[in-house]
């Protein structure tokens, strides 16, 4: 994996390249640092809170993501014509863009997440699964390549035992999901997934994992510099979900012995290093039943 260049270059002004609640947010963490900020705003954002919260503000086009907060070209514009030295994406939108990430990097500009690499890397679930194999980290027994056909499908499930999930490669939010708890049931679930997965992701791979029943879910955030240090700051339990999404977390877990949460710490560490990740990430977990 060719690591992408590190600029040791001060950051003094960053542009924020979202908008809303987590565009306050951002703005605000920059002005407790003394740092000048640069936001960005579709037409009908004109006056919303991080426009009048930011120093600069520019407008980058109408209402549509895909012709204002999605357009790379436009945005690398305004960090060049604000002098932003970073560029801040907040989550959605851009921030798991790897070409954005490397387009931010070629106009020399810091993008503040991580490297496109780890972004490629790790947003491929089926890639993702072979690092996490190559690295040691436990995973749910399953493909580490998507699955080519429905019969090659059955015969997978067969092995791993029901009841099996159904999972996109690409994506995530729960879309191309199917649990699948009888044979006769498999292949109806497997073209329903890929359906949903090509019209949410343009990417209609699947691949098949063991289905963990009532699992706990609990997350490791984790911190990696520039210099390959990585450490973890500990679990969060996020269990309580309304489809797929996280509703409530709490920390820290009630369910984690002590030596389980060093080996759950020690494995989110190697989950990061696997894929040269850099900055704030989450590593997650299922814990089962047993």
């Amino acid at each position: 994996m060719t690591d992408s260049p590190v600029s040791t270059r001060p950051i003094q002004t960053v542009l924020v390249a979202n908008r809303g609640e987590i565009a306050v947010r951002v703005l605000r963490s920059c002005h407790e640092r003394g740092l000048h900020t640069v936001a960005v705003y579709s037409t009908p954002d004109r006056s919303a809170p991080h426009v009048r919260l930011a120093d600069e503000a520019y407008h980058i086009g109408p209402a549509e993501a895909n012709a204002s907060y999605l357009d790379q070209e436009k945005i690398i514009d305004v960090a060049h014509r604000s002098g932003a030295d970073a560029i801040h994406p907040g989550y959605g939108f851009l921030s798991e863009n790897a070409d954005f990430a490397e387009a931010c990097a070629e106009a020399d500009v810091h993008f503040v997440g991580p490297p496109p690499e780890a972004i490629r890397a790790m947003g491929d679930k089926t890639a993702a699964r072979r690092l996490m194999e190559e690295a040691g980290v436990p995973m749910a027994p399953g493909t580490t390549d998507a699955v080519a056909s429905t019969e090659e499908g059955e015969e997978i499930a067969a092995e791993i035992g029901y009841p099996v999930l159904i999972k996109a490669a690409a994506g995530g939010g729960g879309k191309g999901m199917r649990i699948v708890h009888e044979p006769e049931n498999f292949a109806g679930a497997m073209d329903r997934a890929q359906g949903e997965a090509e019209s949410s992701f343009g990417d209609g791979r699947v691949f098949i994992e063991k289905y963990i029943e009532e699992p706990r879910h609990i997350e490791f955030q984790i911190l990696a510099d520039h210099h390959g240090n990585t450490i973890h700051l500990f679990e969060r339990e996020c269990s309580i979900q309304r489809r797929h999404q996280k509703v409530i977390e709490e920390a820290p877990s009630s369910v984690l012995t002590p030596a389980v949460r060093q080996e759950m710490g020690e494995a989110a560490v190697a989950a990061a290093d696997s894929c040269g990740y850099r900055n704030a990430g989450t590593v997650e977990f299922l814990v089962d039943k047993d």
